[in-house]
């Protein structure tokens, strides 16, 4: 059953992001929106410029110092807004969970469309598994970049991430059924139009069917153990269980569970919401059991 706060945030989304979503007359108005300030910096975590890979980022790490753990974060906004800046409510977040996070700033469409943001994660990714074994998590056009990331790196021979947590994902820029309409009226973020619109300007004149754009028709074989979060009224849910679904035939082990009534991205709530709370802790406690056996097996 979804907490009493669960639906007063949704609410709120709904009447301070979808409707002036639903109105925004071009990009930089999608901009101004995903990227207004909802949340503070969370204050037990530091936050510090860097690059890997030669992809400027964020280094975001615990106060206390205490982070035996490494996170690549990929941030979302429907890749074409957002930063690592705003982000921070996710990434101290899994910084207070006891992780080192990098979030890297990759390019953003349509000044710079695919597969210029998949390239800077994969730079990333690259030069920050060079250190070490590592997770990998992302959310919304971040979890389409992540799920992408590990395709890429597998087909280059780049060791993949011990798990990877991916929160409601973009697995596919075509589809228009399923919960793309069925959950149009009820999503607090998006509307049936919504992923539709933004396709063209990230994948440009592409094929938005290649499976490093829309993952959930690549082949998921050899990927790491993955655990899907998404709201059952979001119009992304379906992208989470198709994916899902596919990467089980594929022999991965996948999980994926479904949280009510939340609204998009509902993890940026962190001790507001007893959702996102429930949320970030099983993403943490996931990635950090699938790490520690990695760091035990012979």
């Amino acid at each position: 059953m979804a907490s009493l706060r669960a639906h007063i945030g949704a609410w709120m989304v709904r009447r301070r992001v979808k409707a002036p979503l639903a109105a925004a007359g071009g990009v930089e108005d999608v901009r101004r929106i995903l990227g207004g300030a909802t949340f503070p910096d969370p204050k037990d975590a530091t936050f510090e410029p860097g690059s890997l890979g030669g992809i400027p980022g964020e280094w975001v790490r615990p106060v206390s110092g205490n982070a035996p753990h490494r996170l690549l974060y990929v941030h979302g906004g429907g890749f074409v807004a957002c930063s690592p800046k705003t982000h921070r409510p996710v990434t101290g977040a899994f910084a207070r969970r006891g992780f080192t996070v990098f979030a890297p700033d990759y390019r953003l469409a349509p000044e710079h469309p695919f597969p210029a943001g998949l390239n800077d994660v994969v730079a990333a990714w690259t030069a920050f598994r060079a250190a070490g074994p590592a997770c990998l998590a992302g959310e919304s056009a971040g979890g389409n970049l992540a799920l992408a990331l590990m395709l890429a790196a597998r087909d280059k021979g780049v060791p993949l991430p011990v798990a990877a947590c991916l929160f409601s994902p973009v697995t596919d820029l075509t589809t228009v059924d399923g919960s793309r309409v069925s959950n149009g009226w009820r999503d607090a973020m998006f509307t049936s139009r919504s992923i539709p619109d933004v396709a063209p300007l990230y994948v440009g004149g592409g094929d938005p069917r290649v499976p490093l754009a829309s993952p959930v028709y690549g082949d998921p074989t050899g990927l790491p153990p993955l655990l899907f979060h998404v709201g059952d009224r979001e119009v992304l849910r379906d992208d989470s269980v198709r994916m899902v679904e596919r990467a089980k035939a594929a022999g991965v082990e996948a999980s994926l569970r479904v949280f009510p009534v939340v609204a998009h991205a509902w993890q940026f709530a962190d001790r507001l919401l007893p959702e996102a709370t429930a949320s970030l802790d099983e993403a943490a406690a996931f990635l950090r059991r699938h790490a520690d056996q990695r760091e035990v097996a012979p």
